[in-house]
């Protein structure tokens, strides 16, 4: 092979390094400072009417940005009526769509075609966060919309409270993530509910046993028990997945994971691997560090195949393509 030859792949390589760089540049924190120098006051202003009217509100919005990001990057894809929206994790859960809407519908009027809606789900989750006690965390902007939304790849692409540890983080690491960021961003839980069928199973089924999961915290299973009784009516009922302070965004997550109080099996299994464990225990003592931890992962999460430049749109209508 001649040199001219060797050459080649590292060309090749350099070129797609600055093409990332390039794209990664095209997110500014700065970026609507001209064009839309409001955006902020808005998006913030929206959400914490909604959550005025609805407690739950916060972790449903911070739970739309997990769900958009997962499935094939940030780009607004779940906010499309049909697709992702009809997929098994978001079919009768995902909600808060109403008040994406009409700060999207603010937007409009405030500086119209401007903002993404991708750019506007990004900046309500950090709201949302920080309007019930969590950290505040700089978002670097200038994401536009997909085009596409595909129900299969919700189902296959996100995470379930079903699967082992081990298929969470590789979907995690698939996303450019890695074992910190499941613990870190599995510490959302601290705020929201879950609905029964996510966790019955440990109620009185655990492992097809016929019993309950042995390393539930015995009061917790009681309590789970009359909330969720064991007949299909109760599916749908909810628990709060923090049972101390659902609806303040701290770090008692982690010390409910400390007590085999965690809600969902996913939550408790950070328990059963000596990495995740150490974790966890550093977050229920720290919560500065949670807090700090939380906002970098979150900022790595709003990154995820971003759109920028000519690629996508700016929809009119978060609900529809243009």
């Amino acid at each position: 092979m001649d040199q001219k030859s060797c050459r080649l792949p590292i060309i090749y390589l350099l070129c797609f390094l600055l093409l990332s760089h390039l794209i990664f540049c095209q997110l500014d924190y700065r970026f609507y400072d001209s064009t839309c120098p409001n955006l902020t006051k808005i998006v913030r202003y929206g959400v914490w009417s909604a959550i005025a009217n609805d407690s739950r509100i916060a972790a449903s919005i911070l739970r739309l940005h997990f769900h958009d990001c997962f499935v094939n990057g940030c780009d607004g894809s779940l906010l499309l009526d049909g697709g992702e929206k009809n997929a098994i994790p978001n079919r009768n859960s995902a909600r808060g769509f109403e008040v994406i809407d009409s700060i999207k519908a603010s937007l409009e009027k405030a500086c119209p075609g401007t903002v993404s809606c991708t750019d506007i789900l990004t900046l309500a989750a950090r709201e949302a966060v920080y309007l019930v006690g969590g950290p505040f965390w700089f978002v670097p902007l200038g994401r536009r919309d997909g085009l596409t939304t595909i129900e299969n790849d919700a189902n296959t692409q996100l995470p379930s409270p079903f699967e082992p540890l081990a298929n969470i983080t590789a979907k995690f690491t698939s996303k450019g993530l890695d074992l910190k960021d499941v613990v870190v961003l599995s510490g959302a839980h601290t705020i929201g509910f879950a609905q029964c069928f996510t966790f019955k199973p440990r109620l009185f089924n655990f492992g097809g046993s016929g019993k309950p999961d042995p390393a539930l915290d015995t009061s917790l299973l009681q309590n789970l028990q009359t909330a969720c009784p064991n007949e299909n009516s109760s599916d749908t009922n909810l628990a709060p997945l923090d049972s101390v302070t659902s609806s303040k965004f701290d770090n008692f997550y982690y010390a409910l994971l400390l007590n085999n109080s965690g809600l969902l099996q996913s939550d408790q299994a950070l328990m059963g691997d000596n990495t995740t464990a150490s974790m966890v225990i550093n977050y229920s003592k720290f919560a500065y560090l949670f807090q700090k931890d939380f906002g970098a992962s979150m900022i790595k999460m709003a990154n995820i195949g971003v759109l920028t430049g000519q690629n996508g749109e700016i929809r009119k209508n978060c609900r529809v393509v243009n």
